[in-house]
């Protein structure tokens, strides 16, 4: 079993930047690509970024492609997800999630977070 905490949220103006962190405890995080989703007021959860197992891979959605960075430090158990340039669309509550095996697969995830708020004002 692998317990998610998010951290990092909170509100911001156009154009400022957060990093969110993940922290896992209970199993050692470098055992799963990693993910993150968000999810608006009244729309679905929707995939971000996602980090395989090394760091090595990356992927992001359209949307946030050249703001969005995402990374993990397997020593410290964590993954970050640096927003930079946010923009008031990108308000929502984000999400951390684990997956049990080699790849990252959006449908298919086995651990999440309670989520963590972002709030971008214009």
């Amino acid at each position: 079993q692998v317990q998610l905490v998010e951290s990092g949220g909170g509100l911001v103006q156009a154009g400022d930047s957060l990093r969110l962190s993940c922290t896992a405890s209970g199993r050692t995080l470098s055992s799963y690509p990693m993910g993150w989703f968000r999810q608006a007021p009244g729309k679905e959860r929707e995939f971000v970024a996602s980090i395989n197992r090394s760091g090595g891979n990356t992927y992001y959605t359209d949307s946030v492609k050249g703001r969005f960075t995402v990374s993990r430090d397997n020593a410290k158990n964590t993954v970050y997800l640096q927003m930079n340039s946010l923009k008031p669309e990108d308000t929502a509550v984000y999400y951390c999630a684990a997956r049990v095996g080699t790849i990252f697969i959006t449908h298919d995830i086995d651990y999440w977070g309670q989520g963590t708020q972002v709030t971008v004002s214009s």
